[in-house]
C-alpha cells in the first residue's frame, strides 16, 4: 500500500514528460477562492514556507506537489541527523533544493517565463516533489484561486480562464476534490463547494475543509458544518487553524502554527469533542488514506488502460523495424531503399491508375494528365484560328506566285506551307500551357505520395518532397524550351 502512491507519481512524471494525458490518474486537487486559506493549509501539510504569495492572484498555474516521506536515519548511527527538506522541479532535472525561499523563486520564475506579459491564468501545470522526514506521501495539485472581478492588469476574462482550469481538474472522475471554505463566510456562499457540486451532485469525492476557524464570533462555531449536519459530504469536513497575515509578514515557523493550532483545538470546548474533525495533522492522513485507497479502487482499471496503451505502442514500435546494431548502416540503407522504392512505386501506381486508394470526387494521377492533353490541349487547339492574319488576297496572291507561269487546278503544296508556317506559332500558347498543367499534377502527385514507412521519418519525407519538386523544375525549362524547337522546327 505504501508503494501506490509513489507508483502514480512515477507514472505522472513520465506521462508529463511525453505530453500522454490519455489515462486518468487519481490525483487530490485543491480548489478554493482567493484568500480562502488554500495556500497555508498546503504549507501546513508541507511544513514549509514555499508558495508564492501576495495580493490577487498569485497561484496562476497549476502546481502538482507531490511529497514523499524519507525515513529518519537509524538511531545510534555516528552524526546521525534529521536530513533537510530537499524540493526539486521536473523542469528542472538533477537540481535539488533545500531552501524554500529558493523554491518560490522558482515557481515564481517559471510562471513568469511561460506566461510573459500575460497576467491571465496559463494552463501548463509545475511538477515539484519535496521529500522530507515530516510530510505523509501524497499527492496534491493546486490550483489558482477562485476569482469574480479582474483587477490590477489582469484580463477582463480572468473569471472564465479561472473557471474553466478549475472544471478541467475537477471534473475528472479520478479526482478527490478538496474544497476550502473560510469559516468566517457563510457556506451557502462557499464558490469552491458550488464548483465541486456541479461535477459531483451526490459529494462522493468531495471533501470540504474549514479554515480560519478561529476568525470566528465569539459565540458562533463550526460544530454543524465539520458534522456534516449542514452540508452533507461523504468524507466529511475538517476544520484547521491558518497563520495569521501578521504571522506571515513576521515569518513565524509553521511548527509554532502548528503547535498553536493543537492547542486552539485541544483547549476549546467544542471542538476538542470532535478532535477527529480538526487539525492539519488529521487532514494530511485523511488526504493519505483516501488516496492511497482510490488509487486502489482505481489501479485494476488503469493497469489495463497502461497495458493496452503498451501494447498499441510495442505494435507501432515493431512497425517502424528493429536495429539490429546500434551503428548498423547497411539495415540502414536498406530500410532507406526500402522507403524510397516504395515511394517510386506509389508515384507510378499514381500515374497508372493501379493505386489502392483513389479519389472518387475529381481526377487525379494519371486520368488528370490524360485530360490536361486531351480536353486542356485539345480544346486550346481547337481555339486557334488557322487564317487569323491571313486575307483572301494574300491566299490568292501565294497561290499564284508558287505555279510560276503556268496555271494549276489544284493549290500547289508550296502555297500550302507558305501560308502554313506563319501560323504554326500560335500553336506554342496552348503546348506551353499543357506544359505547365502536366508540372503541375506532377507535383500534386508527388506530395500526395509518402507511404507510411516513409511518413515515420519526417525529416526523410521532406528531403525526398524536396528533390522531387527540384527535379520536376529542373525539368519544366527544358521540355518548354522542347517544345518551342518542334514549333520553330515546323516553322522553318
Amino acid at each position: 500500500m505504501d508503494k501506490l502512491i509513489p507508483t502514480v507519481n512515477r507514472l505522472q512524471d513520465v506521462f508529463n514528460t511525453v505530453g500522454q494525458d490519455e489515462i486518468d490518474l487519481p490525483q487530490i486537487v485543491v480548489v478554493g477562492s482567493q484568500s480562502s486559506g488554500k495556500s497555508s493549509v498546503l504549507e501546513n501539510i508541507v511544513g514549509r514556507d514555499f508558495l508564492p504569495r501576495g495580493s490577487g492572484i498569485v497561484t496562476r498555474r497549476p502546481l502538482v506537489l507531490q511529497l514523499v516521506n524519507v525515513p529518519h536515519e537509524k538511531e545510534g548511527a555516528a552524526g546521525s541527523t534529521v536530513p533537510p527538506a530537499r524540493a526539486q522541479f521536473l523542469h528542472l532535472p538533477g537540481k535539488v533544493f533545500t531552501d524554500m525561499v529558493e523554491v518560490r523563486r522558482e515557481i515564481e520564475r517559471e510562471t513568469d517565463r511561460l506566461a510573459g506579459s500575460n497576467k491571465g491564468i496559463v494552463k501548463t501545470p509545475i511538477h515539484l516533489r519535496i521529500s522530507s522526514v515530516d510530510v505523509l506521501n501524497l499527492t496534491l495539485v493546486d490550483l489558482p484561486g477562485i476569482t469574480k472581478i479582474p483587477v490590477g492588469d489582469q484580463p477582463s476574462d480572468i473569471e472564465s480562464q479561472t473557471r474553466n482550469l478549475v472544471f478541467e481538474y475537477i471534473s475528472k472522475p479520478n479526482s478527490i476534490i478538496v474544497a476550502i471554505s473560510p469559516a468566517n463566510v457563510d457556506i451557502v456562499n462557499s464558490e469552491s463547494l458550488k464548483f465541486a457540486r456541479e461535477v459531483d451532485p451526490k459529494g462522493s469525492r468531495t471533501i470540504g475543509v474549514i479554515t480560519k476557524i478561529d476568525l470566528m464570533d465569539r459565540g458562533t462555531n463550526s460544530l454543524e458544518i465539520l458534522t456534516g449536519r449542514v452540508y452533507p459530504l461523504r468524507l466529511g469536513f475538517v476544520g484547521v487553524v491558518n497563520r495569521s497575515q501578521e504571522d506571515t509578514v513576521a515569518n513565524k515557523p509553521i511548527a509554532d502554527s502548528l503547535a498553536y493550532e493543537t492547542d486552539f483545538f485541544l483547549n476549546h470546548p467544542v471542538y476538542r469533542t470532535i478532535q477527529q474533525h480538526c487539525g492539519t495533522g488529521n487532514l494530511a492522513k485523511l488526504l493519505n488514506q483516501l488516496l492511497m485507497q482510490h488509487i486502489r479502487d482505481h489501479l485494476p482499471n488503469i493497469k489495463t488502460k497502461i497495458n493496452a496503451l503498451i501494447s498499441q505502442t510495442e505494435q507501432e514500435l515493431s512497425s517502424y523495424g528493429r536495429m539490429t546494431t546500434k551503428n548498423d548502416s547497411v539495415s540502414n540503407s536498406s530500410r532507406l531503399l526500402k522507403a524510397v522504392t516504395l515511394f517510386a512505386t506509389e508515384f507510378s501506381n499514381s500515374i497508372e491508375g493501379t493505386a489502392p486508394e483513389m479519389s472518387t470526387a475529381e481526377l487525379c494521377g494519371g486520368a488528370r494528365l490524360y485530360y490536361i492533353f486531351n480536353e486542356i490541349f485539345a480544346s486550346g487547339l481547337d481555339s486557334v484560328n488557322p487564317t487569323a492574319n491571313l486575307t483572301n488576297h494574300d491566299i490568292r496572291t501565294a497561290i499564284r506566285n508558287s505555279t510560276g507561269p503556268r496555271a494549276s487546278l489544284f493549290v500547289p503544296e508550296i502555297a500550302f506551307q507558305l501560308l502554313v508556317k506563319p501560323q504554326i506559332k500560335s500553336l506554342e500558347p496552348p503546348a506551353q500551357r499543357c506544359v505547365q498543367l502536366a508540372y503541375e499534377e506532377l507535383m500534386k502527385i508527388g506530395l500526395s505520395c509518402g507511404n507510411n514507412e516513409m511518413r515515420r521519418y519526417p525529416r526523410l519525407h521532406a528531403r525526398v518532397m524536396e528533390v522531387v519538386s527540384d527535379l520536376l523544375r529542373e525539368r519544366v525549362g527544358p521540355t518548354a524550351a522542347y517544345v518551342e524547337s518542334l514549333i520553330s522546327i515546323e516553322r522553318a
